[in-house]
């Protein structure tokens, strides 16, 4: 029996973190989360992969034990399994150009989580080719973000991270960058419009 202990992670992180034990094997696990919307999704991804859950709870949490008893189901495209992305859609590789540094602008607390799944789902699924920093994107890059921990991983796995310096420039945060490369226009606007799928975000 595999424990996956999921409490205090943000979507998609749970579904993830179940996603990662069943690729590695296990036919039988227990999943706690703590909120029960990571209950909701962790369950429909473990049934579209063939496995009977029961759902129980008590003071530690939400707790889901799993055992597959059939091969991963086909999911019709209408009814996806989880209501937060676990996998990007295609394996082709993707382009990010990112202008701000949080997703959305209702909330600064929420956006800044927000960018941060965002960015660890797509290095969870290992399909980015380039990150380009440019605007308000270049606080991504610096120590106090929290998602510049994540940028250093996808660079690690081979993603290259590009930082406009002209906007570090104008920040004045050159020196504080952390991570990727200081760049320009014509690098980042020609490595992620190269990617098979480019995305501009903000």
């Amino acid at each position: 029996m595999v424990k996956v202990d999921a409490r205090g992670q943000s979507c998609p992180k749970p579904v993830m973190m179940a996603k990662e034990a069943v690729d590695r094997g296990a036919s039988r696990l227990e999943v706690l989360v703590d909120n029960p919307v990571s209950g909701e999704n962790v369950t429909r991804f473990l049934k579209g992969q063939g496995f009977q859950v029961t759902r129980s709870e008590g003071p530690e949490g939400i707790l889901l034990t799993a055992e597959r008893s059939a091969p991963p189901a086909e999911v019709p495209e209408d009814h996806p399994p989880c209501s937060c992305p676990s996998d990007a859609p295609s394996k082709a590789p993707m382009g990010l150009l990112i202008l701000s540094r949080t997703l959305g602008g209702e909330s600064a607390e929420l956006g800044e989580a927000l960018m941060k799944a965002f960015l660890d789902t797509m290095r969870q699924a290992g399909t980015v080719s380039v990150v380009a920093l440019m605007n308000g994107g270049v606080f991504l890059s610096l120590p106090d973000s929290s998602a510049s921990d994540t940028l250093k991983e996808m660079e690690a796995q081979g993603t290259r991270v590009l930082v406009c310096g002209t906007c570090t420039k104008h920040f004045g945060v050159t020196d504080r960058v952390c991570v990727g490369s200081i760049s320009n226009m014509f690098e980042i606007t020609s490595e992620v419009f190269a990617a098979a799928k480019p995305v501009v975000i903000g």
